[in-house]
């Protein structure tokens, strides 16, 4: 089964067409789901009632991990500009 960032660099290899930024945003697209996803998978696991503070632990770091490079990504898009 495929994940999420392949089909990303599936898409960016079948679209060497597409404009840098346009990859980047379906990057961003990408990662920001898989965000989303741990965020859901880290709050079913904090609702039950034992929950493996191992696997617990390994979500948080996974998930503030994929926060580093959506931040590198949208600092990409839209570079700080100095007027």
């Amino acid at each position: 089964m495929q994940t999420l960032i392949e089909w990303g660099h599936m898409a960016m290899d079948s679209a060497s067409e597409m404009p840098k930024i346009e990859v980047l945003r379906v990057k961003l697209a990408v990662l920001k789901r898989e965000h989303r996803d741990l965020d859901d998978a880290i709050e079913a696991l904090q609702a039950t009632a034992r929950a493996d503070q191992l696997a617990l632990k390994r979500l948080k770091k996974q998930k503030l991990s994929l926060k580093d490079r959506i931040s590198v990504l949208q600092d990409e898009i839209t570079p700080d500009i100095i007027a």
